[in-house]
């Protein structure tokens, strides 16, 4: 076990604070979504980062450890829950500006960037330890690729609704 911090600190602080601006966000938007559509597109977020970090950030090749120890702990869990106002956000704010597909590689790509700099922080506050050759720019593809199949979901829903109207 490599243990990086003893201390309540800045990547603790980084958690909550975001946990806070998320959610304090999503409450304060008007209602856009039913609500077991608004949980699914949240939960996109928090499943995400969970299956990331438990593929590629475990034994027997872990390319990176989240937070204080290179074990499971408290404040790994409730990071998971910083991904799901990203997610959220994300489908929200296509919603909302109602952009054509055409544009949605752009849109994917600005969104990409915003989990790179997201990831940049927390690389920065002690959130992210990279090991065995892993960088910040292998994260890139991976969010490219998350982001793709979030849209797929976002176009299923939006068949389902249109379905729907058409009956």
């Amino acid at each position: 076990m490599t243990i990086y911090d003893h201390q309540f600190n800045a990547n603790e602080w980084y958690i909550l604070v975001g946990l806070v601006i998320g959610f304090a966000i999503i409450f304060r938007l008007p209602k856009r979504f039913p609500r077991k559509v608004t949980w699914t597109f949240f939960m996109c977020g928090v499943y995400s980062g969970f299956f990331f970090d438990h593929s590629i950030g475990i034994e027997p090749v872990s390319f990176y450890d989240v937070n204080d120890r290179s074990t499971f702990e408290l404040f790994d869990f409730i990071s998971f829950w910083t991904y799901g106002p990203v997610s959220y956000l994300f489908f929200y704010i296509w919603d909302w500006l109602r952009w054509q597909f055409r544009t949605l590689p752009i849109y994917i790509f600005a969104w990409a960037c915003i989990h790179l700099s997201l990831e940049w922080l927390g690389w920065s506050l002690g959130v992210f330890h990279y090991q065995h050759g892993y960088t910040i720019a292998y994260s890139f593809p991976i969010y490219l690729i998350t982001l793709s199949l979030w849209s797929v979901l976002y176009y299923y829903y939006q068949g389902l609704v249109a379905r729907r109207r058409s009956l």
